[in-house]
């Protein structure tokens, strides 16, 4: 099932502010609460749902991705929801937008336990003009935090395994109660009981493991994925972090791309452009045979559609424009330079520009048309 538009689920336009993008997921939060709406799965899918597109609109970086590239930009191991968020994610990550950590939320969730998170995992992987055209499955090694074989947790005495220990004051509005992440358990309700002695002082051993990531087709140089649950471990029962994955593209030695279109420098010579030819060039789809009419001028682009590279919303593919470039010789034989000095009275040697011959700026105003 296609994933709903963020913006039409917060019910918001696609120049909406900051503030607005917030006060929409409130109300929307408010409505779909689970302590609101007891035993309800539909308003608890939806509580979700309003949540991930919180999550992703209320970043600046995240929300531009979104605007471009929609949600594939989040793809490659998935996304913030897609069934991965529970609502203790929720809860810990927007305690803002409930009224702050203690407070509650319109009277809501004031006692949910916070879950403490592992630390994200940031890599790098390098992907060739060909994988990103067509997509690809890579497998990195990577050196993440586990829990150890044997370590054993206790509930916090602090905060009695809450996560948050609660303060009351006095103040002229009346009495106030605010609450903040316990210091003992740093959040997690939970303190380490037993570690064996090759963990670290948080029960953790770091280990290398293969992650399978899947990148989609289409993506750009600079675009982050994320690989859910494969950063570092967290204490107690507490969810994995992360693992965030920068997209480089490699140089490729013929092809220059410009968004989802590719360009070539065909170079031909002088024999070819005059009786034309059939050449053979290597696209990231694979050989294409073009054909090279007689007469074909220096600077003509021919356009060949659907070889450039997919768009990453998959909703079309871009063309691949091939330059020509019609080679002259610096170096000529006496023979040659003869039969050229005969050619250059001869009119079928004589530059007519016709109509359909375009100027450089028109050549350059249609490759961005």
């Amino acid at each position: 099932m296609a994933k709903r538009d963020y913006y039409d689920i917060l019910g918001i336009n696609r120049s909406a502010s900051t503030s607005e993008i917030k006060k929409a997921y409130r109300k929307m939060a408010i409505k779909y609460h689970p302590d609101k709406n007891p035993d309800d799965k539909t308003a608890e899918d939806k509580f979700k749902e309003a949540a991930e597109s919180y999550e992703v609109l209320s970043d600046g970086d995240k929300k531009a991705r979104y605007d471009q590239y929609g949600h594939q930009a989040f793809e490659g191991g998935g996304g913030f929801g897609g069934g991965s968020m529970n609502m203790d994610d929720i809860f810990s990550q927007f305690g803002d937008i409930f009224g702050g950590s203690g407070g509650g939320f319109g009277g809501f969730g004031g006692q949910r336990q916070r879950v403490a998170r592992g630390s994200d995992l940031r890599i790098r992987v390098k992907l060739t003009l060909e994988e990103i055209a067509n997509g690809v499955e890579k497998k990195v090694k990577v050196k993440r935090k586990r829990q150890a074989d044997g370590v054993s947790y206790k509930t916090c005495s602090k905060c009695n395994g809450s996560g948050q220990v609660t303060r009351i004051t006095n103040t002229i509005l009346g009495r106030m109660q605010t609450a903040s992440p316990c210091t003992n358990c740093g959040g997690s309700g939970q303190i380490i009981d037993k570690r064996p002695s090759n963990s670290d002082s948080q029960g953790f051993v770091v280990e290398e493991e293969t992650v399978s990531i899947k990148i989609p087709a289409g993506v750009v140089d600079g675009m982050q994925l994320k690989v859910t649950g494969k950063g570092n471990a967290a204490p107690g029962n507490g969810v994995s972090g992360d693992l965030l994955v920068a997209i480089t593209e490699e140089a490729h030695p013929t092809l220059q791309r410009e968004g989802d279109n590719l360009h070539y420098d065909l170079y031909v010579s002088l024999p070819d452009a005059i009786l034309g030819s059939s050449i053979e060039i290597d696209t990231v789809t694979g050989i294409v045979r073009l054909k090279i009419e007689p007469g074909v001028q220096s600077g003509k682009i021919l356009r060949l559609r659907g070889k450039g590279i997919p768009n990453i919303n998959g909703y079309s593919r871009g063309d691949l424009l091939v330059h020509i470039n019609v080679w002259t010789p610096k170096t000529l034989s006496k023979e040659q330079k003869s039969f050229f000095q005969k050619m250059k009275t001869d009119e079928h040697f004589s530059p007519k520009p016709e109509s359909s011959d375009k100027s450089f700026f028109e050549k350059v105003k249609d490759m961005f048309s």
